[in-house]
């Protein structure tokens, strides 16, 4: 079983204050951080979460999120840690934590972490995801609101083969919705019509009554912007799955 030791308090105050540099080092980490009524792993998210709360980011934090990777902390769990104490301690003490964290976890996010990758391509967030309306989707998606006011603005993001219902957005007057690629690779399609291609920076027209779907091809990432154009007595209309011989024909 690993034994925790420490030098840190006799090297920087060995002389000046002798009786602190050994609580620290013999007390805190010595006794302390040995004892194994609770596991390391534990121990490590504890202090960093007692850290952050405090609002210390300074280097202790870094070490000891360092210690913690060390100890078994993968990149998803302290995002996770980091998530949910923003809420109780504060967004401002949240942000900083990930700005240290994420040079810490940095060689975790691979060439083959396609989402991070595709979340890195583009300067909208991901978002959460998309549960209340997964009903209608085949796949994961994820939604981040850029815009609740005047005109909503949405970023729906898409994992590879992902494809919403077909459906259509009623309106008396005006209504519709536009969208905008901004990173990855995916389709919209029209009924009757042939699928359209959506690279970043193409943008698709939707008048209202226009059943349609989209979403992501089957190996890329595919966010866009849904833009929700204003309309008297709105509605939207989910219907069947694109299923997988309609998607599977697409080129």
């Amino acid at each position: 079983m690993e034994k925790i030791t420490q030098n840190a308090g006799r090297n920087a105050l060995g002389e000046f204050a002798p009786d602190f540099a050994h609580y620290n080092d013999d007390i805190l980490f010595g006794e302390n951080w040995n004892n194994r009524d609770i596991d390391l792993k534990t121990r490590c998210i504890i202090t960093v979460v007692a850290l952050m709360s405090s609002g210390i980011t300074d280097s202790s934090l870094v070490y000891h999120l360092e210690n913690a990777k060390k100890h078994g902390v993968t990149r998803a769990e302290i995002a996770s840690v980091v998530t949910h104490v923003g809420f109780y301690a504060g967004w401002p003490k949240a942000w900083a934590v990930f700005n240290l964290a994420k040079n810490v976890w940095t060689e975790d996010v691979s060439e083959n972490d396609a989402k991070a990758a595709h979340a890195a391509s583009m300067v909208f967030p991901i978002g959460a995801p998309n549960d209340a309306f997964a009903e209608y989707f085949i796949g994961r998606s994820y939604l981040a609101p850029v815009s609740k006011e005047q005109v909503g603005i949405f970023n729906v993001t898409f994992e590879p083969g992902c494809r919403n219902n077909w459906h259509i957005h009623h309106a008396d007057n005006g209504g519709g919705q536009i969208l905008v690629c901004v990173a990855g690779r995916g389709y919209y399609q029209e009924w009757g019509k042939k699928a359209v291609e959506m690279l970043p920076g193409d943008c698709v027209n939707i008048p209202a009554g226009v059943k349609h779907w989209h979403g992501a091809a089957p190996d890329s990432w595919f966010s866009h912007l849904a833009i929700e154009v204003p309309g008297e007595n709105g509605s939207n209309e989910w219907l069947e799955p694109v299923d997988d011989k309609q998607y599977g024909s697409l080129k």
